[in-house]
């Protein structure tokens, strides 16, 4: 494994032992934190679902590298062709709900990362809208 790759593990790593001390995260299997900014009251998306959301993904470092709330135009897709985080956090939303989750890289990109703007082994920063579910 590369140096560039352990060395964005062990930042993320280090940034969620730190993380999790804050008031209002909480820790899911798996390594995903999550902050509740606003409770949803509506329906809970299965992984046979799709939604529609509004987001803005940062790396730790703040560097934003996606943002359809900027957009103006929230996606819709799949639950199952999103990142396996999103694919374990979502289910536990309501519809209308807002959170931010911290994304360990085995849970988002991976190695491999995305593009230029998502280095491999990065954990990411989403906060996500849940505006729909899709039956």
């Amino acid at each position: 494994m590369n140096g560039k790759i352990e060395a964005q593990k062990s930042a993320g790593a280090a940034f969620m032992t730190q993380n999790i001390t804050r008031e209002g995260v909480k820790e899911l299997p798996g390594g995903i934190q999550y902050e509740v900014i606003k409770e949803g009251t509506g329906v809970q998306p299965s992984v046979t679902d799709s939604v529609k959301a509004h987001y803005k993904g940062t790396l730790l470092d703040g560097k934003e590298f996606d943002n359809s709330f900027k957009r103006g135009q929230p996606f819709t897709a799949p639950l199952r062709a999103l990142i396996k985080g999103w694919q374990v956090a979502l289910p536990m939303m309501n519809e209308g709900s807002h959170w931010r989750l911290w994304i360990p890289s085995d849970l988002a990109y991976g190695d491999r990362g995305v593009g230029n703007d998502i280095p491999g082994g990065a954990t990411l920063i989403f906060e996500v809208e849940l505006l729909q579910v899709i039956k």
